[in-house]
């Protein structure tokens, strides 16, 4: 009987295993997930040269302009490339306390994220972008983006 369940785990956590990232295809077809998954599979560069993270069921990135102190988040589809219009109003992003490459201290920020004037179509965005005067700092960003989207609760973690 041992060894029989010890077989069972362990056909469960190669079938776990070989799953792999759920949200390779279309991202409405994956799990309702509530937190992300980074740990689970690695993301690349996104389209714009930004970190790419989950937001819910969904693959965000995030990018910074330092000289407008603006970031932006944008929502793409299972490719991690192509903008995906979402149903969302807003989205709140806050970071952690980080540093410059010269010891200064940017302090933890909360930005509200808003589509940009004239973008959302439908009451859909892909792009949510808001501002604040740290994010003239040139440091390496790290927090979490939370919201609504179809008015079910997502959020995600990113780290540059």
């Amino acid at each position: 009987m041992r060894y029989t369940n010890l077989f069972g785990l362990g056909i469960l956590t190669a079938a776990l295993a070989l799953t792999g990232c759920e949200n390779k295809g279309d991202p409405t077809k994956s799990g309702d997930k509530k937190s992300s998954h980074a740990d689970d599979h690695a993301h690349g560069k996104g389209p714009n040269g930004g970190v790419v993270f989950d937001l819910g069921k969904y693959h965000a990135e995030f990018t910074v302009d330092h000289d407008k102190k603006q970031c932006t988040v944008l929502l793409l589809g299972g490719d991690e490339k192509t903008p995906k219009a979402v149903s969302a109003d807003e989205f709140i992003l806050t970071t952690k306390e980080t540093k410059t490459k010269d010891g200064k201290v940017v302090p933890p920020m909360t930005i509200k994220l808003a589509p940009p004037a004239g973008e959302a179509k439908d009451g859909k965005a892909s792009k949510f972008v808001g501002t604040d005067p740290g994010l003239g700092n040139v440091a390496d960003f790290e927090g979490t983006v939370a919201g609504e989207i179809a008015g079910k609760p997502s959020s995600g973690e990113f780290k540059e």
